[in-house]
């Protein structure tokens, strides 16, 4: 965590909380050391600057979690609004 929190511009312990509050479950490598990949560190990231403006890390981390659900749900509507324009001009 040491390594990885450095270029994200965190302390280790702001990684190591999200596993500690069992909101995410590190992996872990054969020496017992934790692992996280650049999409686990995402949301750490963003939830930085709600933890910083005093927000619980649990509550920043259902925030990010949220955010990141209505993302995927506004990118799936607009595929599904694509699609359905195209099938409209193919029935022209």
């Amino acid at each position: 965590m040491g390594g990885a929190a450095g270029p994200v511009g965190v302390a280790p312990a702001f990684l190591r909380a999200p596993g500690e509050a069992r909101l995410i479950a590190p992996t872990r490598s054969g020496g017992g050391h934790r692992r996280s990949s650049r999409h686990r560190l995402g949301p750490a990231v963003r939830a930085r600057e709600p933890v910083d403006r005093g927000t619980p890390v649990d509550v920043a981390y259902r925030i990010v979690r949220l955010e990141e659900q209505l993302e995927r749900a506004e990118r799936a509507d607009e595929e599904l609004r694509r699609r359905e324009a195209d099938a409209v001009r193919g029935h022209r």
